[in-house]
């Protein structure tokens, strides 16, 4: 899978994978951490889980100038590193009586995921510049990484808490995750090096000085220069565009850690193997089988002359996001509404699938489409914007999951399922904006 792909995509992956592997033990366990050892009513609990992932993702923004125009991506990634680390350490000495420490690690991890990934992201588009075609497979490629460590996680939060009745060891496992994840990074310094902006940037000026010296610029260069002027403007308006109707999505899409997490506990059956914090490793595991099945089609699709546009598969991801709700509205209907552990847990796994279906259509999709589009001298700004579309759907996420046991469940994923088809609507319409630009 990765013959045709450049040399630093393995460190990329690598990284990211450790990493991941510390943000989703702690996503598997945070709601149940709050709910069963800090004792926090179902409200608190929605207002720091919203705000937690909405500052996670909020952070690109910075992440994403600190990498384009101070430290360069490099830098500012291993910053990212530190910060995590630093951060679940603070978990893990936390308990009901020091809440502190709880509240200032998770701030911490939410610094230091938000300027570390928008630089992964960037540094991902980079390795990239010599092969575009090949641009989608490698975040598909990447993306796999990210879900290897989100398979992995829960299944670690699982142990922990059935062998050793720990959460604070999963946040012990976090911070060596990162540690682990700064080591695979520093050794593949060297193949990631040319990938940073700021040495981008520096051969860029060292060429334009070049061509200063050589006297006049080919009248083709000067087209491309001026067109490039011409288009920043709409480039930057499909982004925002594409960036306000993905909230919707989000929005819908982190619920898999608080009401999906809320329906495993309080209405699914309860097995040895198969506790609440499992049902997260479905969805990563998901991405990790149907991603190459998926390169294979759209690969196939795409030397026909017939592969969907970027926008488009985001489109596609809608309409599965949409199916995932109604699923559990269903699930509700037939009997999650009464709060008995009575449920089958196949209604969450088909709907991890089918949400897992979507990620790959918009998640990966996303960034790839933010690589593309974005004007280069603001491309690390714009990838944070992703992030922060991603900001406000994980606050709404949590703002709305308030809600979860205020009315029956079932009308709560019927809500869930309309915003999700506005999205769908809202994408159709602006199909040919989006792909305007991406081609």
């Amino acid at each position: 899978m990765l013959k045709k792909h450049p040399r630093a995509l393995s460190y990329i992956f690598f990284t990211e994978m450790w990493e991941r592997i510390g943000f989703y033990t702690l996503m598997a366990i945070l709601v149940l951490y709050m709910d069963r050892v800090l004792g926090w009513s179902d409200s608190r609990k929605g207002d720091w889980y919203g705000l937690f992932l909405a500052l996670c993702y909020f952070f690109p923004l910075v992440g994403g100038w600190l990498g384009d125009r101070i430290f360069g991506r490099l830098k500012t990634v291993r910053a990212g590193a530190v910060l995590m680390a630093l951060g679940y350490v603070g978990l893990a000495l936390s308990s009901a009586s020091q809440t502190v420490s709880f509240k200032l690690g998770l701030l911490l991890i939410a610094v230091g995921t938000g300027i570390f990934k928008v630089n992964m992201s960037m540094l991902v588009g980079n390795i990239y510049q010599d092969r575009p075609q090949l641009k989608d497979a490698g975040f598909n490629i990447f993306y796999m990484g990210v879900n290897l460590g989100a398979m992995v996680a829960p299944l670690i939060a699982t142990v922990n808490n059935a062998v050793f009745n720990s959460y604070h060891l999963s946040f012990w496992v976090s911070a060596v995750g990162l540690v682990l994840a700064l080591f695979i990074f520093q050794a593949g310094k060297s193949h990631l090096a040319g990938a940073d902006d700021l040495a981008l940037r520096k051969n860029e000026i060292a060429i334009a000085k070049e061509k200063q010296r050589a006297s006049t610029i080919p009248e083709g260069e000067k087209e491309m220069a001026i067109n490039a002027g011409d288009d920043f403007s709409g480039r930057i308006l499909a982004l925002v565009i594409l960036f306000a109707i993905v909230i919707l999505f989000w929005v819908a899409f982190y619920q898999n850690g608080f009401a999906l997490t809320l329906f495993a506990a309080r209405s699914t059956q309860i097995k040895t193997w198969l506790r609440p914090e499992t049902y997260q490793f479905f969805e990563p595991f998901f991405i990790l089988v149907l991603t190459p099945l998926l390169l294979l089609l759209f690969n196939r699709l795409r030397q026909s002359g017939k592969e969907p546009s970027t926008p488009r598969k985001i489109f596609l991801g809608m309409l599965f996001m949409t199916s995932a709700m109604f699923i559990m509205v269903l699930a509700c209907l037939r009997g999650g509404n009464q709060d008995l552990n009575i449920m089958s847990p196949l209604w969450l796994v088909g709907t991890y699938f089918v949400v897992t279906i979507a990620e790959i259509l918009i998640s990966p999709m996303g960034l790839s489409y933010v690589s593309k589009v974005a004007p280069s001298r603001v491309g690390g700004l714009m990838m944070g914007g992703w992030y922060l579309a991603i900001a406000f759907g994980s606050y709404g996420s949590g703002l709305l999951g308030k809600f979860y046991n205020r009315f029956p469940h079932h009308q709560f994923f019927l809500l869930l399922a309309a915003l999700l088809a506005l999205a769908a609507v809202l994408v159709g319409i602006s199909i040919k904006r989006l792909e305007r630009y991406s081609r």
